[in-house]
């Protein structure tokens, strides 16, 4: 019986992270994200007295853009980048950029305005408790449409 070898990949600054890191790496961006829906959120409707479901819609933008710009940079790092460090050009970014608004803009911005229509419209939740709850449902879904699609 011939014995079997196991190989692992190497783990060299050019590996592409596990699943768990990439998983981690996103957390960390979307964490910072958080901070910065909660801002634009609390600017929006706590200072300036906009209606919470479009305040929201503009929280929630401001947290993509900002979202998209770590992952390129951060979180798909190794996916953006061709050999050398060169980005991989500005068509491709154009396109991922389109991709991360139709998939985890319009999940995050229709997740999370529906979420908040429901939890203070209907349950009159405190509207920052609220926005809590509607980021971590969304959270799951906006990883695996960005590793499977966006970040191809």
């Amino acid at each position: 019986m011939k014995a079997m070898s196991v190989t692992t990949p190497s783990c060299g600054k050019d590996a592409a992270p596990s699943l768990l890191v990439r998983w981690c790496k996103f957390n960390v961006v979307g964490g910072i994200g958080i901070g910065v829906q909660f801002g634009a959120l609390f600017l929006l409707k706590g200072v300036m007295h906009l209606n919470y479901l479009a305040a929201t819609a503009m929280a929630v933008e401001a947290a993509v853009l900002h979202n998209f710009v770590w992952h390129e940079r951060y979180t798909w790092a190794d996916r953006t980048k061709l050999a050398g460090g060169k980005n991989r050009g500005t068509p491709r970014q154009v396109q991922r950029f389109l991709r991360f608004h139709l998939s985890n803009g319009a999940v995050s911005i229709v997740g999370n305005v529906a979420l908040m229509k429901i939890l203070v419209g209907q349950a009159q939740m405190n509207y920052l408790a609220a926005n809590a709850i509607a980021i971590s449902v969304c959270s799951l879904a906006n990883f695996l449409m960005s590793d499977v699609w966006v970040f191809d």
